[in-house]
């Protein structure tokens, strides 16, 4: 086990006593920083930094120095396996990711690349991972994150981002047997890349779920938290694992039931309401990404509150990614708050 000089988050995660919560945010590599914006521009795009290692690296350590956060995640994209599988996709400035082509039948399905070897073409992020662990020197620990596979199966039947995912819901209905051997898939391509993640020194695993709220509470149990449960059970406990199913708190109770360490929560969530909901784990989350527009002393107000009503285990982050346009010196008041309260 690596020691770091800074090991709060990871001992936090593992459900340890701590002096005080750590810290992190969820899309803290990005435009909210100046140094991102200035490396950006000199690129052809999203997709370019991704896949050109050193430059993801320096991108992912970048709020480790600006900010002080007690970890750093990996900057790379929960669409890499899509690709890997077969099916490529763009990123699209302002309007997001599209797929040119799309999932439309079992022989689609059969066409993309076996799953296990679907972490064989994501070489340049296990090279990220392994830059990134040089440059930070041991001095906070490194996230490795993947989407869940209904998420992904989301965009891969639908094409790109929606806002009722109308295509990829009525997949589930027509053709239910199809859709279970599309997310089978994901699953097992995922875990094995979430495996080489760990091999190339993550030391905690997030699965974001961020499309989890469009469906139904018996259609997420069916063709999401199975799948999720496969990935958990298929990575075997070497490091802990934070599962984020944005907008689908009727989950809570059977997500406290997975093989996970962290659970994330969206900013609409009861932290009070969720701890008899998820016993036995360990909290994450939950301040609004827009209380950080507000004057700096509301921003510290309502960390130091949040804080409390979490009342310990618990890792302070956001209840969904900062946004772009977010100031900088809201985020750094709101880092600094956590970093200076105390249990």
């Amino acid at each position: 086990m690596t020691n770091y000089d800074n090991d709060l988050f990871l001992r936090a995660a593992r459900g340890e006593q701590v002096e005080r919560p750590p810290v992190w945010l969820m899309r803290q590599a990005g435009r909210i920083l100046p140094q991102y914006r200035a490396l950006r521009a000199q690129l052809s795009g999203f997709i370019e930094l991704v896949t050109t290692p050193d430059l993801a690296a320096e991108v992912t350590v970048q709020p480790v120095d600006e900010l002080g956060v007690d970890a750093a995640i990996i900057f790379s994209d929960i669409l890499v396996i899509p690709e890997a599988l077969g099916l490529n996709y763009t990123m699209v400035e302002k309007v997001g990711p599209r797929f040119p082509e799309v999932i439309k039948s079992m022989a689609d399905v059969e066409k993309l690349r076996p799953a296990h070897d679907a972490p064989s073409h994501l070489g340049y992020v296990y090279d990220a991972l392994d830059a990134t662990k040089k440059l930070l020197n041991n001095r906070v620990p490194l996230i490795g994150f993947a989407g869940a596979p209904w998420t992904l199966f989301a965009y891969m039947t639908e094409g790109g981002g929606s806002k009722t995912f109308s295509k990829a819901r009525a997949m589930l209905y027509r053709d239910p047997k199809l859709a279970h051997a599309l997310l089978e898939k994901i699953a097992i391509a995922t875990a094995a890349y979430l495996k080489g993640k760990i091999h190339h020194g993550a030391d905690l695993i997030q699965i974001f779920d961020s499309w989890a709220g469009v469906l139904p509470p018996a259609h997420y149990k069916e063709f999401s938290l199975r799948y999720i449960k496969l990935i958990i059970d298929e990575l075997g406990g070497e490091v802990p694992v934070t599962v984020f199913a944005k907008d689908a708190r009727h989950a809570l109770p059977q997500i406290g039931q997975l093989n996970c360490d962290v659970v994330q929560l969206d900013w609409i969530a009861d932290p009070v309401q969720a701890r008899t909901q998820v016993q036995g784990k360990v909290l994450q989350g939950n301040l609004d990404p827009v209380q950080l527009y507000a004057p700096h002393n509301e921003i510290i107000a309502a960390t130091n509150s949040m804080i409390d009503t979490f009342g310990g285990n618990h890792i302070v982050n956001l209840g969904h990614g900062v946004y772009p346009d977010t100031p900088l010196d809201g985020v750094k008041a709101f880092v600094d708050t956590v970093k200076a309260y105390r249990y």
